[in-house]
């Protein structure tokens, strides 16, 4: 059976085996074969970067691979942590790589597809789009002065590919969706959409599902990019603060499920487009990408710090997880335990049927806390974020206050009973 055929039947059943890709395979699922640590048993290792890390780690054959924002791609030994090679982007890496045939593809910040040889660490070609940039709006937030585009600090990832059929597909701060031919870099399609695409797409039954800042959730034909279906979210032609998919989408058993700004998570027909259900999220965020598994369906939210199970087919809450801190980590489904990190800097290891806190990790810098960001509780110390220009530029201030406590907003990846991810602190982990 040919490789491609076999993906197509794993991603359209019920379960899909683990892929070197972000959310553990292309229908993003969240579901890893192996089971992670039931009680943390240590930290099995460290590795230093020279920057913040949102993008999540990809394991392939013995080697860890993550993109950092010091603009490095590294790939380490699994088992030591030790380097086996870098590659240097001219841009910070917010991509989350995808791993096939021996080579490495991600989306650099310069808005560039690059292919890279997964043994040498060299470059096999170069994939140019025509822009990146992040989200941007008049009076966004609220910020002032009101008649200034602002960049949005909260954009923070890049969208990761996803590899099929001998196409790598992907999406671009230049608001296309693009498919490029995985051996030579040759554009097969792109679809326009009107703003910014960062989310991640999610291939199932030959099909892309990929949602875009300009509110909508698109269904594309895998091979001609034709649109199947579109879905409009909520808008907010005002403050532009409840608008946009940061979240991408998962797909099982023929629903798409997927988050957005506009505080929702949805469930939809992936055939039709149809709104099956949406669960509201008292106007918090939902930026990461549900982890579904045996009929639930696991997220978290931005403000008001929760990590939630939600019946797949209803909607209906099954518990209600305090992350006392921002989530936009996704959760990774190992054995019993939902892993996810938090703004906090914390991972959390989360019993699914339950709820419950199996056990916490906290990186370093969060157990420094040399702004005394958090509360002795791990809940955010609101005192420390006082605006300090009253501007836009408090955004930016904010996001620094994360770095000094190691926010984790990397997904982890669970492979042979250790649990990797990344931190703002620049550190990648591997707990056991």
């Amino acid at each position: 059976m040919k490789r491609s055929l076999l993906l197509l039947l794993l991603v359209v059943g019920s379960t899909c085996l683990a892929e070197p890709t972000f959310h553990g395979n292309i229908a993003r699922t969240g579901v890893y074969e192996s089971a992670g640590p039931k009680q943390l048993g240590g930290l099995k290792w460290t590795f230093k970067t020279g920057g913040p890390i949102v993008a999540s780690p990809v394991i392939v054959e013995g080697t860890v691979y993550i993109g950092s924002m010091d603009g490095f791609l590294y790939a380490l030994d699994q088992e030591t942590g030790k380097e086996k090679w870098k590659f240097k982007s001219r841009m910070p890496i917010a991509s989350t790589a995808a791993v096939a045939g021996g080579t490495l593809y991600f989306v650099s910040s310069t808005g560039a597809l690059a292919a890279i040889d997964t043994v040498s660490g060299k470059p096999k070609w170069v994939f140019a789009t025509e822009m990146e940039r992040k989200f941007e709006a008049k009076n966004l937030h609220g910020y002032p002065p009101a008649a200034q585009t602002i960049p949005d600090a909260w954009d923070v990832f890049i969208s990761s590919p996803a590899v099929f059929d001998g196409k790598v597909y992907f999406g671009s701060g230049d608001g296309n969706v693009y498919a490029v031919d995985a051996q030579s870099g040759a554009l097969h399609w792109k679809f326009a959409t009107k703003d910014v695409v960062h989310a991640s797409p999610a291939v199932a039954d030959n099909t892309v599902y990929i949602g875009s800042w300009d509110s909508y959730l698109y269904a594309l034909d895998a091979e001609t990019g034709q649109p199947r279906w579109s879905l409009k979210t909520g808008e907010d032609p005002v403050a532009h603060n409840q608008v946009g998919f940061q979240s991408s989408p998962a797909v099982v058993d023929g629903t798409v499920y997927v988050g957005c700004r506009d505080a929702h998570v949805y469930a939809v027909d992936a055939a039709t487009g149809r709104k099956k259900w949406d669960y509201p999220t008292s106007k918090s965020w939902v930026n990461g990408t549900p982890a579904v598994r045996d009929g639930v369906v696991y997220v978290g939210t931005s403000d008001s710090s929760r990590f939630m199970a939600l019946d797949a087919n209803t909607g209906r809450l099954r518990f209600n997880f305090d992350a006392k801190a921002y989530m936009f980590s996704s959760a990774a489904l190992a054995g019993e335990i939902a892993y996810v990190g938090d703004h906090n800097g914390r991972l959390y290891a989360i019993d699914t049927k339950t709820g419950k806190l199996a056990w916490e990790f906290q990186t370093e810098a969060a157990t420094k806390d040399p702004m005394k960001i958090l509360n002795a509780d791990g809940k955010l110390n609101q005192a420390a974020f006082a605006p300090i220009f009253g501007d836009f530029q408090d955004m930016y201030i904010d996001f620094y206050r994360f770095i000094s406590i190691g926010a984790i907003m990397s997904s982890p990846a669970v492979d042979r009973g250790v649990v990797y991810f990344g931190s703002m602190d620049g550190n990648v982990y591997a707990l056991q």
